[in-house]
């Protein structure tokens, strides 16, 4: 079956279009409320540096790295349709608060506890809908569903910003405005956690062979269910050499991003031009976007021609080359074309992982997998921004850095391509087509 053939199916599907909705109005509303942390925390008139920038990450993506391995045993037991629709209503009344803390100008602490709360559920509500996902369609159509839902996301996400940025620009007053924001966000994430309660309760799993526990013993079984996650991906060498790579990935991506924010706030713009600097950043996101939906546009007809492997391979590579060409001179088009590649490359490379470790993992470890697989995304983009700390300058630029993030890419190509052959490890995109031959 063509590509085409694939999403057909996919949309005619009632279930898988219940869940797509969730997952648009869920990325919709995040990108409105991260438009209003932006604004207060990032583009205020002062000049933020690298370590600034690290700190708030850290602040605010750390923490769920610990309460991460909790979360995947819970969607290993919880109803999910449950936990998407509760989910987006406790973020209702987490961004109320942000939004009054931002009223009431309360300390930094405060404001970055909300959006701790908000965000680490937010995360819990991605891995959720990753683990779900699986039940709503049909095997050989991961590819598609993977390409599709994520990049989607993404737009709406990039949709959230837009109207996020056009709600602050009708309200006078930086504060009044970020407030606005952070209410339009409060009623969207109400639509979402709607929208879950259209799905049955148990149509999005978890599948158990057993009598399900009580949440304290899932609870503190935690240690227990994560060891037997490892011990899942260990006999599974395709998904957790994908996790590796995309963790090493997730690292080159996070130097890269950060260099590009200070380099829209402190090289191309002077201290008092907060908003065109704002502005400015905005577009380069929506360039890295189109990135994201030329990924979501090709890699299925890719995949169908190669290993999703192969194809992960051909991204890094091109990541690594365009940092240093045209990514080295420091103009404002050279920039926006990393952009656009970099976004390429990141989702397609998520694409082909997604579908690595959801074909590849047993449906009762797919929550606790997901989860660890977010972590290590929190992790290495928080490790990334640290880094950056140390190694860049206040405006961004480093022509070492970018050899470095260069050589950073195609080591790790080179290493997947030697150790991802396959004789060594059989994709599951691989091993549904040949059961569905099989079947046939």
């Amino acid at each position: 079956m063509t590509a085409l053939g694939h999403l057909r199916r996919l949309l005619r599907g009632g279930w898988f279009r219940r869940l797509f909705a969730v997952r648009l109005a869920s990325q919709l509303s995040d990108g409105v409320f991260q438009v209003a942390i932006a604004s207060y925390a990032l583009f205020s008139q002062t000049r933020p540096s690298a370590a600034a920038i690290a700190g708030a990450l850290a602040v605010v993506l750390l923490p769920f790295s610990v309460l991460g391995p909790f979360a995947g045993v819970l969607l290993d037991r919880w109803s999910r349709r449950q936990v998407l629709a509760w989910g987006n209503y406790a973020r209702v009344a987490i961004a109320a608060v942000v939004a009054v803390v931002v009223a009431a100008g309360l300390p930094d602490p405060v404001f970055y506890t909300a959006v701790l709360a908000c965000l680490s559920v937010n995360r819990f509500l991605l891995a959720g809908l990753s683990a779900a996902l699986p039940h709503t369609v049909v095997r050989e159509d991961l590819v598609t569903a993977n390409a599709l839902t994520p990049t989607a996301g993404t737009v709406a996400f990039i949709v959230g910003l837009g109207a996020g940025g056009a709600v602050r620009a009708g309200v006078p007053g930086r504060v009044d405005a970020d407030v606005a924001v952070l209410l339009t966000a409060c009623a969207l994430y109400a639509v979402a956690g709607t929208l879950a309660l259209r799905i049955p309760r148990t149509l999005l799993g978890p599948d158990l062979d057993r009598v399900r526990p009580a949440v304290r013993e899932a609870v503190g079984s935690v240690v227990t269910g994560l060891r037997d996650g490892f011990g899942h991906l260990r006999a599974r060498p395709a998904p957790a050499l994908a996790l590796a790579v995309i963790a090493s990935h997730r690292y080159w991506f996070g130097i890269a991003s950060v260099s590009l924010v200070l380099l829209y706030r402190n090289h191309f713009h002077g201290p008092g031009e907060a908003d065109a600097a704002f502005a400015d950043l905005s577009t380069a996101t929506m360039v890295g976007a189109a990135g994201f939906v030329a990924a979501a546009l090709v890699t299925p007809s890719v995949t169908e021609r190669v290993r999703p492997q192969t194809w992960t391979v051909t991204l890094l590579v091109a990541a690594g080359v365009v940092q240093m060409v045209p990514g080295a001179l420091y103009t404002r088009p050279a920039v926006l074309v990393t952009a656009f590649v970099l976004g390429l490359a990141s989702q397609g490379i998520k694409i082909c992982v997604d579908t690595l470790v959801q074909t590849g993992v047993d449906d009762a470890f797919r929550g606790r997998v997901f989860s660890l697989y977010d972590v290590l995304f929190n992790v290495t983009f928080v490790a990334a921004a640290a880094t950056a700390a140390l190694v860049l300058p206040a405006d961004g630029r480093s022509v070492p850095v970018l050899a470095v993030l260069s050589a950073g890419y195609l080591i790790t190509a080179l290493t997947y391509a030697a150790l991802g052959r396959p004789e060594e490890t059989a994709t599951g995109v691989e091993a549904a087509r040949r059961s569905h031959a099989g079947d046939g």
